[in-house]
């Protein structure tokens, strides 16, 4: 992945980076197909927010999901793992974050649905170092919303939920939200997690 020095540079610095090419396209259309499939059989599942005793379906966020490495997932699945875990690799060598495993799940959110403004890591578990999302929605038009919204200091940031662009951020830093859409819409979110 020759855009890891960049986006290690971009962490650093900013506390978030994007890129367009991280993934090969092939992979990523097949991970759109393996992830519409579960939809159809109906195996993605209405997300909650918290863990554990505190998890709870609040309204907050609309999507449904399915973790990768669940055994429904297709081979896709197996493959985006394994690069994810590349990925973890090289930016251990590049930021020295202690990173010790991924975790990842498909999000499809309908039209309509999104996620409140919210930081990624639980407020009694410090273990989610990495925040990722890589978009699967080929020839999303503009206006149609479902941006991924950043918030910082000097303002927010909106991201499209375009084919093939990922999105890197500090999980414990970055507040962001999920802003709704006119069509369906279709994700990987995952995080990079270090021992606790």
């Amino acid at each position: 992945m020759p855009a890891t020095s960049a986006i290690a540079d971009s962490l650093r610095l900013h506390g978030v980076a994007e890129a367009q090419d991280l993934f090969p396209m092939h992979l990523l259309q097949a991970l759109r197909q393996d992830a519409l499939a579960l939809h159809a059989a109906g195996r993605l599942r209405e997300a909650a927010t918290g863990r554990g005793t505190a998890r709870q379906q609040t309204g907050l966020r609309g999507d449904s999901t399915l973790w990768l490495d669940d055994p429904q997932c297709g081979d896709a699945a197996a493959d985006f793992l394994s690069a994810l875990d590349g990925l973890r690799l090289q930016l251990n060598r590049e930021l020295l974050l202690g990173l010790h495993e991924v975790e990842a799940h498909y999000a499809l959110y309908p039209a309509g649905a999104g996620y409140v403004r919210h930081r990624d890591r639980f407020h009694d578990d410090d273990a989610r170092v990495l925040s990722l999302v890589c978009y699967l929605n080929p020839d999303w038009p503009d206006g149609a919303g479902g941006a991924l919204r950043l918030h910082f200091p000097d303002g927010a940031h909106d991201m499209a939920p375009r084919l093939g662009t990922t999105v890197l951020f500090l999980s414990d830093e970055i507040e962001h939200e999920v802003l709704p859409a006119t069509q369906s819409r279709l994700s990987i979110a995952a995080w990079f997690r270090r021992r606790t």
